[in-house]
């Protein structure tokens, strides 16, 4: 446990310690690196990580909060994770949610919007050309965050991010590969034709299309590694 963690956690950066230790356990609980029902003993992790324990509890109540895992009085923390029927639930409100904000961006974003937009498909297209995969999935990330920011509706776009954030892990993971890469990068041309042509059931499909193929690059990789 202590070696997973420390492989996700990274002190150098210039960031609070406790959000820092937060989001390595939370990538390490939701990549199943901790088994689900595993009991983590705070005051020997926070030993193993040479830590305190005050960034530990802020981890999970943080994690306790969005259900990954459990605090039971006497026994400690369990954890919960992510399972294969989480993921489908997740995906299914990201449908709906991602044709909503899609379709409310078509409709308010300007011209200047749209060149930017295209702008930024270019620029991935270039960087998976030379290789710059990092690059790339980050660019992935700034295409939803454009149309997320553009849709102007800021309750959407908070619930769109944080359920994104559940599986950012096993998504930076299956677009390493480059038929998935190519493929994702083509979906997005498309919804961006789609948004330029006005087209809402159009851009339906596409996002539907688009989203099913992704959930089924992670059932893989988490069934790789036998979360149920």
């Amino acid at each position: 446990m202590v070696k997973a963690i420390k492989a996700n956690l990274n002190l150098s950066e210039n960031r609070p310690i406790k959000e820092l230790v937060y989001e390595a356990v939370r990538k390490t609980v939701i990549l199943g690196d901790i088994l689900s029902g595993e009991r983590i003993n705070e005051k020997n992790l926070a030993a193993g990580l040479n830590i305190s324990r005050t960034p530990l509890r802020y981890a999970f109540t943080r994690l306790a909060d969005e259900g990954l895992v459990v605090r039971k009085p006497g026994v400690g923390v369990i954890v919960k994770g992510m399972t294969l029927r989480d993921a489908r639930e997740i995906f299914d409100i990201r449908k709906e949610l991602d044709t909503l904000a899609t379709c409310k961006a078509m409709e308010r974003m300007s011209f200047t919007q749209y060149a930017a937009l295209e702008k930024l498909l270019q620029d991935t297209q270039r960087l998976d050309q030379a290789g710059e995969v990092d690059a790339v999935i980050q660019h992935f990330s700034d295409f939803n965050a454009f149309i997320y920011q553009a849709s102007q509706m800021p309750l959407l776009e908070s619930i769109l991010t944080k359920l994104r954030a559940y599986l950012v892990y096993f998504r930076d993971i299956s677009i390493r590969s480059k038929g998935r890469r190519n493929r994702a990068i083509r979906e997005h041309w498309l919804i961006y034709r789609g948004m330029v042509n006005h087209d809402p059931e159009q851009i339906r499909m596409l996002i539907h299309e688009h989203l099913d193929y992704s959930l089924q690059f992670i059932l893989n990789e988490m069934r790789a590694r036998d979360l149920e």
